[in-house]
Protein backbone atom coordinates (compact mmCIF):
# COMPACT_ATOMS: atom_id res chain seq x y z
CA UNK A 1 0.00 0.00 0.00
CA UNK A 2 1.21 3.35 -0.82
CA UNK A 3 2.60 5.41 2.17
CA UNK A 4 -0.16 7.96 1.74
CA UNK A 5 -2.71 5.66 1.88
CA UNK A 6 -1.26 3.76 4.71
CA UNK A 7 -0.76 7.06 6.58
CA UNK A 8 -4.80 7.86 5.76
CA UNK A 9 -5.56 4.48 7.08
CA UNK A 10 -8.00 3.20 4.37
CA UNK A 11 -8.18 -0.26 5.60
CA UNK A 12 -9.81 1.11 8.63
CA UNK A 13 -12.78 2.75 6.81
CA UNK A 14 -14.30 -0.20 7.40
CA UNK A 15 -15.01 0.36 10.88
CA UNK A 16 -17.50 2.66 9.02
CA UNK A 17 -19.76 0.02 7.94
CA UNK A 18 -21.47 0.94 11.36
CA UNK A 19 -23.18 3.65 9.93
CA UNK A 20 -25.28 1.57 7.14
CA UNK A 21 -26.60 -0.87 10.37
CA UNK A 22 -29.46 1.44 10.87
CA UNK A 23 -30.30 1.66 7.09
CA UNK A 24 -29.94 -2.27 6.62
CA UNK A 25 -31.49 -3.29 10.56
CA UNK A 26 -34.73 -0.56 9.33
CA UNK A 27 -35.49 -2.10 6.15
CA UNK A 28 -33.84 1.03 4.01
CA UNK A 29 -31.71 -0.89 1.86
CA UNK A 30 -33.75 -1.12 -1.10
CA UNK A 31 -34.33 2.80 -0.61
CA UNK A 32 -32.23 4.29 -3.34
CA UNK A 33 -32.60 8.16 -1.98
CA UNK A 34 -31.80 6.75 1.33
CA UNK A 35 -28.89 4.26 0.39
CA UNK A 36 -27.20 7.40 -1.76
CA UNK A 37 -27.84 9.36 1.62
CA UNK A 38 -26.27 6.72 4.27
CA UNK A 39 -23.56 6.60 1.78
CA UNK A 40 -22.67 10.04 0.82
CA UNK A 41 -22.51 10.40 4.92
CA UNK A 42 -20.34 7.16 5.56
CA UNK A 43 -18.07 8.71 2.83
CA UNK A 44 -17.79 11.86 4.69
CA UNK A 45 -17.22 10.06 8.24
CA UNK A 46 -14.25 8.17 6.89
CA UNK A 47 -12.60 11.70 5.64
CA UNK A 48 -12.76 12.24 9.32
CA UNK A 49 -11.46 9.25 10.42
CA UNK A 50 -8.54 9.54 8.33
CA UNK A 51 -8.10 12.78 9.43
CA UNK A 52 -8.09 11.61 13.08
CA UNK A 53 -5.03 8.87 12.16
CA UNK A 54 -3.27 11.55 10.98
CA UNK A 55 -3.38 13.93 13.85
CA UNK A 56 -3.06 10.83 16.07
CA UNK A 57 0.08 9.89 13.49
CA UNK A 58 1.83 13.88 13.79
CA UNK A 59 0.95 13.92 17.60
CA UNK A 60 3.00 10.25 18.42
CA UNK A 61 5.47 10.66 15.50
CA UNK A 62 8.40 10.47 18.03
CA UNK A 63 7.63 7.74 19.99
CA UNK A 64 6.52 5.91 17.45
CA UNK A 65 9.83 5.58 16.03
CA UNK A 66 10.40 3.66 19.16
CA UNK A 67 7.40 1.24 19.13
CA UNK A 68 8.48 -2.37 17.78
CA UNK A 69 5.42 -2.29 15.43
CA UNK A 70 4.46 1.48 15.02
CA UNK A 71 8.21 2.45 13.77
CA UNK A 72 7.15 1.66 10.62
CA UNK A 73 4.28 4.29 10.40
CA UNK A 74 4.72 6.65 7.64
CA UNK A 75 5.14 9.58 9.52
CA UNK A 76 7.77 7.74 11.70
CA UNK A 77 9.26 5.77 9.07
CA UNK A 78 9.80 9.23 7.35
CA UNK A 79 8.24 7.85 4.34
CA UNK A 80 5.83 10.84 4.59
CA UNK A 81 6.63 13.80 4.87
CA UNK A 82 5.35 15.92 8.04
CA UNK A 83 4.50 19.20 5.81
CA UNK A 84 2.41 16.14 3.22
CA UNK A 85 0.96 14.77 6.56
CA UNK A 86 -0.42 18.32 7.79
CA UNK A 87 -1.99 19.26 4.25
CA UNK A 88 -3.72 15.78 4.06
CA UNK A 89 -5.28 16.64 7.34
CA UNK A 90 -6.24 19.75 6.54
CA UNK A 91 -7.91 18.87 3.08
CA UNK A 92 -9.59 15.33 4.92
CA UNK A 93 -10.92 18.07 7.28
CA UNK A 94 -12.27 20.25 4.75
CA UNK A 95 -13.67 17.26 2.54
CA UNK A 96 -15.78 15.59 5.45
CA UNK A 97 -17.26 18.96 6.76
CA UNK A 98 -18.07 20.56 3.53
CA UNK A 99 -19.55 16.93 2.71
CA UNK A 100 -21.56 16.88 5.87
CA UNK A 101 -23.18 20.56 5.40
CA UNK A 102 -24.15 19.88 1.62
CA UNK A 103 -26.36 16.71 3.47
CA UNK A 104 -28.36 19.34 5.23
CA UNK A 105 -28.50 17.21 8.12
CA UNK A 106 -28.06 18.95 11.98
CA UNK A 107 -28.20 16.38 13.95
CA UNK A 108 -25.69 14.45 11.97
CA UNK A 109 -23.33 17.54 11.11
CA UNK A 110 -23.20 17.33 14.77
CA UNK A 111 -22.46 13.87 15.57
CA UNK A 112 -19.91 14.14 13.42
CA UNK A 113 -18.25 17.48 14.54
CA UNK A 114 -17.86 15.75 17.93
CA UNK A 115 -16.03 12.82 16.67
CA UNK A 116 -13.30 15.45 16.21
CA UNK A 117 -12.70 17.29 19.48
CA UNK A 118 -13.03 13.65 21.18
CA UNK A 119 -10.62 11.59 19.45
CA UNK A 120 -8.53 15.42 19.95
CA UNK A 121 -9.03 14.93 23.60
CA UNK A 122 -7.95 11.39 23.64
CA UNK A 123 -4.51 11.95 21.52
CA UNK A 124 -3.51 14.57 23.65
CA UNK A 125 -3.84 12.76 27.04
CA UNK A 126 -7.19 11.36 27.55
CA UNK A 127 -5.38 7.64 26.21
CA UNK A 128 -2.97 8.16 29.73
CA UNK A 129 -6.16 7.93 31.91
CA UNK A 130 -7.51 4.31 32.97
CA UNK A 131 -11.05 3.71 32.07
CA UNK A 132 -11.46 7.18 30.13
CA UNK A 133 -9.15 5.96 27.50
CA UNK A 134 -11.26 2.48 27.34
CA UNK A 135 -14.73 5.21 27.57
CA UNK A 136 -13.33 7.30 24.82
CA UNK A 137 -12.87 4.66 22.06
CA UNK A 138 -15.97 3.30 22.75
CA UNK A 139 -17.91 6.58 22.05
CA UNK A 140 -16.45 6.69 18.64
CA UNK A 141 -17.94 3.38 17.97
CA UNK A 142 -21.53 4.76 19.53
CA UNK A 143 -21.09 7.85 17.27
CA UNK A 144 -20.78 5.90 14.17
CA UNK A 145 -24.24 4.13 15.23
CA UNK A 146 -26.31 6.84 15.61
CA UNK A 147 -24.58 9.29 13.32
CA UNK A 148 -26.15 6.39 10.63
CA UNK A 149 -29.38 6.67 12.06
CA UNK A 150 -29.39 10.94 11.98
CA UNK A 151 -28.34 10.23 8.36
CA UNK A 152 -31.85 8.72 7.66
CA UNK A 153 -33.84 9.87 10.44
CA UNK A 154 -33.98 6.66 12.01
CA UNK A 155 -34.40 5.43 15.42
CA UNK A 156 -31.62 3.29 17.26
CA UNK A 157 -33.17 0.49 19.10
CA UNK A 158 -31.82 0.33 22.61
CA UNK A 159 -30.98 -3.09 22.32
CA UNK A 160 -28.84 -2.33 19.28
CA UNK A 161 -27.52 0.22 21.41
CA UNK A 162 -26.33 -1.82 24.11
CA UNK A 163 -24.72 -4.63 21.41
CA UNK A 164 -22.69 -2.10 19.95
CA UNK A 165 -21.14 -0.20 23.48
CA UNK A 166 -20.56 -4.10 25.04
CA UNK A 167 -18.97 -5.02 21.56
CA UNK A 168 -16.91 -1.62 21.34
CA UNK A 169 -15.58 -2.38 24.95
CA UNK A 170 -14.73 -5.90 24.06
CA UNK A 171 -12.41 -4.74 21.23
CA UNK A 172 -10.78 -1.92 23.04
CA UNK A 173 -10.05 -3.99 26.38
CA UNK A 174 -8.92 -6.86 24.28
CA UNK A 175 -6.16 -4.33 22.75
CA UNK A 176 -5.47 -2.97 25.81
CA UNK A 177 -4.45 -6.49 26.67
CA UNK A 178 -2.57 -7.64 23.61
CA UNK A 179 -0.17 -4.15 23.60
CA UNK A 180 0.51 -4.69 27.60
CA UNK A 181 1.38 -8.99 27.05
CA UNK A 182 3.42 -7.85 23.71
CA UNK A 183 5.55 -5.65 26.38
CA UNK A 184 4.38 -2.04 26.38
CA UNK A 185 4.46 -0.14 29.64
CA UNK A 186 3.70 3.23 29.31
CA UNK A 187 0.60 5.37 30.34
CA UNK A 188 -2.47 3.00 30.91
CA UNK A 189 -0.38 0.18 30.81
CA UNK A 190 1.01 0.69 33.90
CA UNK A 191 -2.23 0.61 35.57
CA UNK A 192 -4.01 -1.80 33.46
CA UNK A 193 -2.93 -5.90 34.56
CA UNK A 194 -3.74 -9.34 32.47
CA UNK A 195 -6.44 -10.57 35.13
CA UNK A 196 -8.28 -6.78 35.19
CA UNK A 197 -8.10 -6.98 31.88
CA UNK A 198 -9.08 -10.80 30.57
CA UNK A 199 -12.01 -10.15 33.45
CA UNK A 200 -14.11 -7.22 31.63
CA UNK A 201 -13.26 -8.97 28.11
CA UNK A 202 -15.32 -11.95 29.62
CA UNK A 203 -18.06 -9.99 30.75
CA UNK A 204 -18.65 -7.59 27.56
CA UNK A 205 -17.91 -10.49 25.18
CA UNK A 206 -20.84 -11.57 27.09
CA UNK A 207 -23.37 -9.09 27.07
CA UNK A 208 -22.39 -8.75 23.56
CA UNK A 209 -24.24 -11.65 22.99
CA UNK A 210 -26.87 -11.66 25.06
CA UNK A 211 -27.36 -7.37 23.92
CA UNK A 212 -27.73 -9.14 20.83
CA UNK A 213 -30.07 -12.05 21.78
CA UNK A 214 -32.41 -9.74 23.29
CA UNK A 215 -31.79 -6.91 19.97
CA UNK A 216 -32.55 -10.14 17.58
CA UNK A 217 -35.81 -11.05 19.70
CA UNK A 218 -36.89 -7.47 19.71
CA UNK A 219 -40.49 -6.71 17.84
CA UNK A 220 -38.97 -3.38 16.14
CA UNK A 221 -36.81 -5.99 14.20
CA UNK A 222 -38.21 -6.72 10.60
CA UNK A 223 -38.99 -10.46 10.86
CA UNK A 224 -37.79 -11.16 14.13
CA UNK A 225 -38.74 -14.56 14.50
CA UNK A 226 -36.20 -15.51 11.57
CA UNK A 227 -33.18 -13.44 12.77
CA UNK A 228 -32.50 -14.77 16.29
CA UNK A 229 -31.29 -18.18 14.23
CA UNK A 230 -28.37 -15.92 13.65
CA UNK A 231 -27.20 -15.92 17.14
CA UNK A 232 -25.02 -19.02 17.22
CA UNK A 233 -23.19 -17.35 13.67
CA UNK A 234 -22.51 -14.01 15.97
CA UNK A 235 -21.35 -16.66 19.32
CA UNK A 236 -18.84 -18.49 16.90
CA UNK A 237 -17.69 -15.42 15.07
CA UNK A 238 -16.77 -13.74 19.01
CA UNK A 239 -15.25 -17.11 19.54
CA UNK A 240 -13.04 -16.81 16.51
CA UNK A 241 -11.93 -13.18 17.08
CA UNK A 242 -11.04 -14.03 20.98
CA UNK A 243 -8.72 -17.37 19.83
CA UNK A 244 -6.89 -14.46 17.39
CA UNK A 245 -6.60 -12.32 19.86
CA UNK A 246 -5.35 -15.12 22.50
CA UNK A 247 -2.62 -15.77 19.54
CA UNK A 248 -1.31 -12.43 18.30
CA UNK A 249 0.48 -10.18 19.87
CA UNK A 250 -0.80 -7.30 18.52
CA UNK A 251 -4.71 -6.95 18.60
CA UNK A 252 -5.80 -3.72 16.34
CA UNK A 253 -9.39 -5.13 15.71
CA UNK A 254 -9.08 -4.38 12.03
CA UNK A 255 -5.91 -6.02 11.05
CA UNK A 256 -7.40 -9.00 13.23
CA UNK A 257 -10.31 -9.11 11.49
CA UNK A 258 -8.60 -8.86 7.95
CA UNK A 259 -5.82 -11.06 8.58
CA UNK A 260 -7.68 -13.86 9.16
CA UNK A 261 -9.87 -15.42 6.39
CA UNK A 262 -12.15 -17.63 7.91
CA UNK A 263 -13.30 -14.65 10.41
CA UNK A 264 -13.45 -12.81 7.12
CA UNK A 265 -15.33 -15.73 5.66
CA UNK A 266 -17.72 -16.15 8.91
CA UNK A 267 -18.24 -12.41 8.97
CA UNK A 268 -19.47 -12.65 5.19
CA UNK A 269 -21.28 -14.96 5.93
CA UNK A 270 -23.32 -13.71 8.70
CA UNK A 271 -23.74 -10.55 6.69
CA UNK A 272 -25.36 -12.84 3.61
CA UNK A 273 -27.56 -14.50 5.87
CA UNK A 274 -28.71 -11.60 7.62
CA UNK A 275 -29.67 -9.59 4.31
CA UNK A 276 -31.34 -12.80 3.39
CA UNK A 277 -33.36 -12.74 6.54
CA UNK A 278 -34.56 -9.33 6.45
CA UNK A 279 -34.98 -8.84 2.50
Amino acid sequence: MPPVLKLLRIHHWIKNGLIFLPLVFGGGLTDASLFLTASAGALCFCFLASAVYVMNDLADMESDRLHEVKKFRPLAAKTVSEKTAKTLLAVMLFLAFCGTAALHNGTAAALLTAYLPINAVYSRGAKKIPILDIALLVSGFVIRLFYGAALIDEEVSPWLYMTVTAMACYLALGKRRNDLLAGENKGVLKVYTPAFLDKYMTVCQTLTIAFYALWAMSPSVLHSSSVIWTVPLVIVICMKYGLNIETQKYADPVDVLLNDKVLCGLTALYGLVMLGLLY
